[in-house]
């Protein structure tokens, strides 16, 4: 316990506190208030960066992508070594669980009683196991996030290659029916806008959802964006792998309190399925997740129950090592769809 709470400290001190240093609508940034009619807008974003290697010609996402195939590894049962404290005496303890598990912008208003472990794991967010439709979406709100080593114009180097990996892990050895939208909802007009990212992707996919009712499980894949000196990895069945965080709205803010014209009726479920994965990284892979970032907006978790908005490595981490960070990530989901 002693080693994630220390890690819990300097991760807070580095990305909730002065040490924020993204240059783009963060946290930390005077900001106009935000308007019904802007919607999500001026996200807060906390900790994004621009992309590590620009990617001015991007590949149109219809047209085929190198395929990629989960690398072969040999298959050993992962058992169960937290270094957390996961008792359910400590959970049902409100401030070690908010300080273990959580990490909370300044900006963000948490009512009294949301963050309730023992809740969160009554909550069923099993997966009816039927592939014969599709279960499970992946799509990216801010496509042309890359990494330290990607290639210029190579969209197999951006976060939508990852998101083409973790689809191909999720299909091929999990059994899933998986979608993966390559929409560019942060371009406008050839130059990347993430200005309404948020705004354009909602647009696009309540229509996809409507047409695809049989979708459980959205995947809203980022990576993070942090100070240059910083190296988001641990090693996981002996690959350096990036390191992950969920990221969750629950429309309430310090300034506004609740944020009317961004309903969720879906905010416990939503941190509830990302406190289950969560809990299954800290029994199966304790050094791989960083924790759950609260924010005051919503970020289209609204969708659906089973909603998350991933950040799996950041700007300082090579494409192969947030790769490697899928493989763990989908054993920690295919454990809580399937109730283990």
């Amino acid at each position: 316990m002693e080693k994630n709470a220390a890690y819990l400290a300097e991760k807070v001190q580095a990305e909730n506190g002065a040490g924020k240093k993204e240059t783009e609508v963060t946290a930390e940034t005077p900001r106009p208030s935000v308007t019904p009619v802007q919607e999500e807008k001026l996200s807060p974003e906390p900790t994004k960066a621009p992309s590590a290697t620009p990617v001015p010609s991007p590949v149109p996402s219809e047209r085929p992508l190198p395929s990629l195939t989960p690398e072969v590894v040999k298959e050993t049962a992962v058992q169960p070594h937290p270094v957390a404290d996961l008792s359910p005496e400590a959970l049902a303890n409100p401030d070690y669980f908010k300080g273990e598990f959580f990490i909370e912008d300044k900006n963000v208003s948490i009512k009294e009683g949301l963050l309730n472990a023992a809740k969160f794991l009554e909550k069923d967010m099993t997966l009816k196991q039927d592939a014969s439709a599709p279960q499970i979406l992946i799509y990216h709100s801010h496509s042309q996030e890359a990494f330290i080593d990607s290639r210029e114009g190579k969209v197999e180097d951006t976060i939508v290659g990852v998101g083409d990996y973790l689809k191909s892990i999720l299909e091929e050895k999990y059994g899933y029916h998986v979608m993966h939208v390559k929409e560019e909802f942060d371009m406008a007009g050839g130059v990347e806008d993430r200005s309404k990212a948020y705004d354009y992707a909602r647009d696009y996919l309540e229509p996809f959802l409507e047409e695809n009712p049989s979708i459980e499980v959205i995947i809203d894949l980022h990576r993070d964006g942090v100070a240059e000196n910083r190296h988001l990895v641990t090693e996981i069945n002996g690959k350096p792998t990036a390191q992950i965080m969920f990221f969750n709205g629950v429309s309430r803010t310090v300034s506004q309190g609740d944020v009317s014209y961004l309903p969720n009726p879906y905010i416990e479920d939503n941190l509830a399925f990302s406190f289950q994965l969560e809990y299954q990284s800290a029994l199966y892979y304790p050094d791989f997740y960083r924790g759950i970032y609260l924010a005051g907006l919503r970020y289209n978790l609204h969708l659906r129950p089973k909603s998350i908005l991933l950040e799996a490595g950041a700007q300082t981490n090579t494409v192969q090592e947030v790769k490697n960070a899928m493989d763990p990530f989908a054993d920690i989901l295919d454990r809580v769809l399937k109730g283990k």
